[in-house]
């Protein structure tokens, strides 16, 4: 996308200026959304956009801009610019390019610039849509949404490093609303992947809409959720987004090197219940989170991060390697061009133990089955975190009783990863997207059915 010969000389430039380091970040992407309401199309949108990200690094000091122009003037003048203040004698000479293709672990079959296959995109959420309200009268409408990207990019660094990937993403979901006289309640279901529109193949319209009713329905019958200090058990796939947001950003370097984050000083301590291991993994084939190279250039990694309750590791980019002296884990990502690379978690879980989902109900005498989890809040640097729970049921000398409604699980990552004592076999991996630093990325989540022995639930009961 960008002539090497141009990539050289803005390279070359920004060590004559006294830079340590600089890279060139390319980024070409196409998009497209479709949203229905209904079995009705409401929006659809496409679009082109192309950007170059410069980046350098005078000591611990990084300084960034872009521009959507490829011409060797154009990017010569954002360095001057960038290193205006900074500018010294030169410390580093220029490395030749050594042109690396890595391997690509997630193929698409039916990428976006092949066909965009409009039509059969509608037809499939028409079909979902039709699922879920004709399965019931108290389902009183629908919304459907999918989108596609193809983002190709390419990475020069002042280090000789000359590289390319195409990432193709889909994901595809329905909300279902139930109405019973003024009660409403929703419920939804979504797929996605490191895909083409192949991704249909994987899952069936019909079951996504009939999954969103049921929770729809279950939720609409639900009763008010106690409140107070009880045992949990949390459901896997989308449970694990707790993790995600209270425990696997205090692990990234974007917080570690700050010291904003109460793990900075805990490698290689227990900072978990025994049953925990935790891991970061960007190999996973076709996974939402993944990717064969992160924005830096780096091929991407497993990273455990905790094993049997001890931490051992963190997620590093190069300037949190620089900062802290861990290595890097191909880890450093951004949204796009327009942002600098930053440490951010790929496809985050909990790993699967070996705890009977049966056991961890039998085990409690009152508390609450947290089956699906959706969103909340959560505090920088402490991990405190208030979630609400989006299909819930109340628990009784070990048996589930009945559904609950407006359940929130309140606490903070470091205390409930040590109240955490039964992990099942039923890993299961949900998509997201997570916003930081460098933007809103693409992440999995996931974990197993797990048992927290005290949390403070929020309730209305």
């Amino acid at each position: 996308m960008l002539n090497p010969t141009i990539a050289r000389t803005v390279l070359d430039h920004a060590l004559s200026l006294g830079a340590d380091f600089a890279d060139l970040f390319v980024e070409r992407q196409q998009r497209q959304n479709l949203s229905t309401l209904l079995d009705q199309v409401e929006n659809v949108q496409s679009g082109l956009e192309f950007g170059i990200g410069v980046r350098l690094v005078f000591g611990n000091k990084v300084l960034y801009g872009y521009t959507n122009q490829a011409s060797a003037d154009v990017l010569r003048d954002v360095v001057s610019k960038l290193a205006a203040k900074d500018r010294r004698d030169p410390v580093n000479t220029a490395v030749a390019f050594d042109y690396r293709i890595p391997t690509n672990h997630h193929l698409a079959r039916a990428p976006l610039s092949a066909d965009a296959a409009l039509q059969a995109k509608i037809d499939f959420l028409r079909r979902a849509d039709h699922a879920a309200r004709h399965g019931s009268a108290q389902i009183s409408r629908t919304m459907g949404f999918l989108m596609q990207r193809e983002q190709q990019v390419e990475i020069f660094n002042s280090e000789g490093l000359h590289t390319a990937d195409t990432r193709h993403y889909c994901r595809v979901g329905i909300t279902a609303v139930a109405m019973d006289g003024d009660l409403q309640a929703t419920g939804s279901e979504n797929i996605g992947g490191l895909v083409g529109w192949e991704l249909h193949e994987q899952d069936e319209p019909a079951r996504l809409g009939e999954e969103a009713r049921r929770q729809a329905l279950v939720n609409l019958g639900a009763k008010p959720c106690p409140s107070g200090h009880m045992p949990v058990v949390i459901g896997n796939g989308f449970g694990g987004v707790i993790f995600h947001e209270a425990c696997g950003h205090l692990l990234e370097t974007t917080s570690v090197a700050k010291k904003a984050s109460v793990f900075h000083d805990q490698m290689g301590e227990m900072i978990a219940h025994p049953a925990v291991s935790a891991v970061d993994d960007g190999t996973i084939n076709n996974a939402w989170g993944s990717i064969n190279i992160d924005d830096e250039g780096m091929e991407t990694q497993h990273t455990q991060l905790i094993k049997a309750g001890r931490l051992t590791g963190f997620l590093v980019d190069r300037i949190g390697s620089q900062q802290t002296g861990f290595a890097r884990t191909g880890s450093g990502r951004r949204e796009s061009y327009r942002y600098a690379p930053a440490s951010r978690m790929r496809n985050t879980f909990i790993e699967a133990g070996d705890d009977s989902f049966d056991d961890m109900i039998a085990s409690m005498d009152k508390g609450i089955y947290a089956a699906r989890m959706g969103g909340g809040s959560v505090q920088p640097g402490t991990g405190e975190f208030n979630f609400a729970v989006t299909e819930g049921y109340y628990v009784e000398n070990g048996k589930i009783q009945y559904p609950v409604k407006a359940a929130t699980l309140i606490s903070t990552g470091p205390k409930v990863l040590k109240e955490i004592s039964m992990v099942g076999p039923d890993l299961a991996l949900a998509c997201g997207m997570c916003g930081s630093v460098s933007g809103s990325i693409p992440t999995t989540v996931g974990q197993p059915a797990l048992k927290v022995n005290n949390i403070l639930v929020g309730g209305n009961a």
